[in-house]
Formats: C-alpha cells, structure tokens, sequence
C-alpha cells in the first residue's frame, strides 16, 4: 500500500507543493465559476470535493485494515479532522449553512494545524502521504471553494452554535478517550509528532491551553468576514447621497 520512501521533512519541497495547491486550486476553481457561472459546473466541482474527501477515507479504513494497524485509537471518527470532513461534506453536498459554518472554523482552526504540522512518517509518492494530503487538503480546500466560489460566508451568529459543537466534539472524545483508553483529540497525551503542542505545558495543564487557543483560532477565522463587514458599512455610510437638482 505504498513506497516507503525518504522520511516526510515539514515544509520539503513536497509538503510546499501540497499548501500551495490546497490554496490555488480553490482559487482557480472559484474563478472558473465566476467566468463561467453554470449550476451544473459548480455542482460538479462541489461533488468532486465530497468525493474526494469521502474516497480518501474510505482508502484509509482500507489501508489500515490490510495493514493490521486499525485500533479502538483510530477507527472511531473522533478526530476533529473527522467532523471536520463530515461538516464539509453537508455543506458541499446540500450547501447547508450550518454545516458550512462548522466546516469554516473547524477546518481554518483545526485541520490546517494538521496539513501544516502533518503526523506522517513518509514523503510522497508513499501512500500515507498522498491519502492524507487530499483527504485533509480536500476538506481546507473545499472550504475555500464554497466561501470564494459559491459565495457562503459565516455570521457573528454562528460563532456561539460553533462554540458549542465544539465543546460537544471535546466532550464525546473525551468520554471516549476515559472509557477505551485511547487518545482522541489529543486529550489524554499530546501528539507522539512535533507540533505546537510541544510548546505547552505538560498534561493536563495544556488543555485549557488548547480551549483558550480555540476560542483565540475562532476569532481570528472570523476576522476577515468582520473586516469585510466592516468595509461595507463605512462605504454605505459614507457614500455621498445623490440630491435632486
């Protein structure tokens, strides 16, 4: 199920090729369907993301299953990226707002942690590799197409109801992190690979580490909507008013 190629190196020239794309891509793509507006084309695109997402997935039960390596500490969806995926895959498939929302703020927060800072041995053409580039770029991606492409955004009246999904993720990982042992969102041990975490203190005093970051992660993704709104409200507010002659 893949080559065992040369040790992954953060920030190599594969790992720069896959955060360049997970950015270009997007932007091509949203570009294509503002030149070119078909329902049918953007569908398309918005289905292809889902299927990506949800093909890399499954490649990855199967991977580990044929491995022998799947265990009660990586065969639940209990990851964050794994809401993250489920969020996104709402959204691009029903354009749910809701959904859209959570994939927002989880993906910018969560999941570009994760493609920057990857927990992978092996750099491409190693399977590992590429399975988690499209399955985690596909998900910041994807998200990126539905705010730039088709025009969804988040609202301040969202940040609340995201607040508390995620809250509700940390609770159901945690019960499940008690009862099986295991580690799911990183809240018995930090990760076995560097990462931000490093820089905290040591359990269980980084937890409410990561909640202040998170809470600190959500306002900044909802920064460029509040500067886009903020924007828009000068120039109403100081546009010249037409006088009739």
């Amino acid at each position: 199920m893949g080559i065992a190629t040369a040790p992954f190196q953060v920030f190599g020239p594969s790992h720069k090729l896959v955060l360049f794309l997970i950015v270009a891509l997007p932007v091509a793509l949203a570009l294509l369907v503002r030149f070119l507006p078909s329902a049918r084309l953007a569908r398309a695109i918005r289905y292809g993301f889902a299927a990506v997402i949800a093909g890399c997935w499954l490649c990855w039960y199967v991977m580990f299953t044929k491995m022998g390596w799947i265990d009660l500490g990586n065969a639940l969806p209990l990851d964050l990226c794994s809401w993250a995926a489920i969020a996104t895959i709402i959204a691009l498939l029903a354009k749910s707002q809701k959904a859209y929302d959570l994939a927002w703020f989880w993906a910018m927060a969560g999941t570009v942690q994760g493609i920057v800072t990857p927990d992978i041995r092996y750099d491409f053409p190693n399977f590992q590799f590429i399975e988690f580039s499209f399955f985690h770029g596909g998900i910041i991606a994807a998200v990126l197409f539905l705010t730039l492409g088709q025009g969804m955004r988040v609202y301040s009246r969202a940040i609340p109801r995201v607040i508390s999904w995620s809250f509700l993720y940390m609770a159901v990982a945690g019960l499940a992190d008690w009862l099986l042992k295991v580690n799911y969102g990183f809240l018995r041990a930090k990760p076995g690979h560097a990462s931000l975490y490093d820089l905290m203190p040591a359990w269980p005093w980084y937890i409410p580490v990561v909640v202040l970051l998170a809470l600190v992660s959500i306002g900044i993704c909802y920064l460029p909507f509040a500067l886009l709104d903020g924007a828009l409200w000068l120039k109403r507010r100081y546009q010249p008013i037409s006088r009739p002659r």
